[in-house]
């Protein structure tokens, strides 16, 4: 008996030194289990940014129907004027949802993008059609606004094909995965090009070079009429070291819209009907005749350290240089209207001191040239810009300027006193500078500024100096990318507004004024979110 239970015992153990093995192989060892998220990618994206601003000012647009969307420039055609008994003082909103759609069936290689916008003025309308507008009781507008519809092709590693409405922007970076901050200190820091246009691009992203070939139109009237306006570019960056980049670029511009179409009843062209007053852009005075018009932009740019990543300064400048001829028709004769020679540069320069981004001094230094005859000689050797087709054509929203400069944080109201290069034809010389901190790393930031500018030609019965700004913010981070800031700012106008010119194709200090307007000041507290 006891040998058989010697035999029962071993056999025992004999099986589960067997079974142990095994049932250890059917469980799969779990490595990195709290450390690799296994969940499968979304063929749908949705991330939107939101902003919610409370403004109190001394400048609004004096037309008391512009109520909705103002955009131009400050004592432009837009009516927007400063005043000494007057404050503006209202709430306004904003939220820009992005959805991104990629099916499986084509393994990410074929992505659609639509992104929106929806903007109002707390308490304005309800009940009606058309944009920024829709926040009285009960709401119900229709106001939602088209960006962005299309699609991006991805046929090999590193090439990507756009096609739709897009970004249009003078970078060699593809808009689509390079941050808002990189395009700002880049290539031409969207002041030529910074918009949403529809057409075709073709781009390859290389290890050590990116460019980018695109197709644009700007404005189709009669298809079976030589009426349009298109645009071609070709841009192109090299990088030379791990801190330096270089690139180049070509833009033209064949317009024979002869100011037709664009933005409502404002038009586009160099002859438009108000699109110039208000963004104050040079017109180009032909009267009714028809023109037609070639215009070639050639730039160079580059950048050290654009990343902020490999050591503590960045640089980065450009050059560009418009060309170009238009021609008027006078009873059947094509003759010349004008030709086109200006040009543009940049340099921008920072030093982070401390330990996060925003530990910064930076300054920025702007140039472009200007006319001094107002077409007499027919030559107009200011710049051109996207503003002569579009209203923004351009957002040059970098600068850390809140007046005298375009600044980032708008819903409704887009109104600086230089809102293009071009100055309205006189050109510009001007910069800023800013420092900013960290008080708690990534937390609580600080920034002060100061921004400066004059013309290059002088206005009749003005001079050159357009003015001078002060401004600060104070920023608290709740989170990733989303923020509660304070901004103010006060700017001294220069004795360039003592004067009503008006050969450049609007008065230079408005038509609501005989003398030098008042200065303007602004103060607003801002939400924003950023949320992915």
């Amino acid at each position: 008996m006891r040998r058989f239970y010697l035999i029962l015992l071993i056999a025992l153990l004999g099986v589960l030194w067997v079974v142990k093995p095994v049932r250890a192989q059917q469980q799969p060892v779990q490595v990195f289990k709290y450390d690799l998220p296994r969940e499968h990618e979304d063929e749908f994206q949705f991330l939107a940014f939101f902003l919610n601003q409370g403004v109190v000012s001394n400048f609004h647009p004096n037309n008391t129907l512009l109520k909705g969307q103002v955009i131009g420039r400050m004592f432009g055609q837009n009516s927007t004027n400063t005043s000494d008994s007057l404050t503006s003082a209202y709430f306004e909103q904003r939220i820009l949802p992005f959805f991104i759609y990629k099916p499986k069936l084509f393994n990410g290689k074929a992505i659609l993008r639509a992104s929106f916008e929806i903007d109002w003025t707390w308490g304005d309308v309800a009940y009606g059609t058309g944009g920024n507008f829709g926040s009285a009781p009960a709401g119900d507008q229709v106001n939602l606004q088209t960006q962005n519809v299309e699609l991006e092709f991805i046929p090999a590693k590193g090439w990507f094909i756009n096609l739709g409405l897009q970004r249009m922007y003078d970078s060699p970076y593809n808009p689509y995965r390079t941050t808002v901050d990189k395009m700002l200190a880049t290539g031409y820091r969207l002041g030529y090009w910074g918009t949403e246009g529809v057409g075709l691009t073709v781009r390859h992203d290389a290890d050590y070079y990116r460019f980018k070939a695109g197709f644009y139109k700007l404005y189709e009237s009669l298809i079976q009429e030589n009426d349009d306006v298109t645009m071609g570019e070709l841009f192109f960056e090299k990088t030379l070291t791990k801190q330096w980049r270089w690139g180049g670029s070509v833009n033209y511009v064949r317009d024979r819209a002869n100011g037709k179409g664009g933005v409502s009843i404002l038009g586009q062209g160099l002859n438009a009907t108000q699109l110039n007053a208000y963004n104050g852009t040079f017109k180009f005075n032909f009267g009714d005749n028809p023109y037609r018009a070639d215009i070639l932009w050639f730039g160079t740019f580059f950048s050290r350290n654009p990343d902020y990543m490999m050591d503590r300064v960045y640089l980065n400048g450009f050059f560009n240089y418009n060309y170009g001829l238009a021609e008027v028709d006078n009873d059947g004769n094509w003759e010349k209207g004008a030709d086109i020679a200006g040009f543009g540069a940049n340099l921008s320069a920072g030093y982070r001191y401390g330990q996060t981004k925003d530990d910064m001094i930076s300054v920025d230094v702007i140039y472009a040239s200007g006319d001094d005859d107002a077409l007499n000689d027919k030559t107009y050797n200011g710049v051109l810009t996207g503003n002569m087709w579009a209203s923004p054509g351009n957002v040059f929203i970098g600068s850390g300027a809140h007046l005298l400069f375009p600044h980032g944080n708008v819903v409704n109201r887009f109104t600086p006193v230089v809102a293009d290069f071009s100055n309205m034809g006189y050109g510009l010389f001007g910069g800023t500078f800013n420092a900013s901190r960290d008080l708690i790393p990534h937390k609580l930031n600080v920034k002060v500024g100061a921004a400066y500018a004059m013309s290059v030609a002088e206005p009749i019965g003005g001079g050159t100096n357009l003015g001078t700004e002060v401004n600060g913010v104070v920023a608290y981070n709740f989170g990733p990318f989303m923020s509660l800031e304070l901004h103010g700012a006060y700017m001294s106008l220069g004795d360039f507004f003592d004067s009503n010119d008006i050969r450049y194709g609007a008065d230079v200090n408005s038509t609501f004024n005989e003398e030098r307007p008042v200065d303007p000041w602004t103060a607003f507290i801002v939400f924003k979110w950023l949320m992915f």
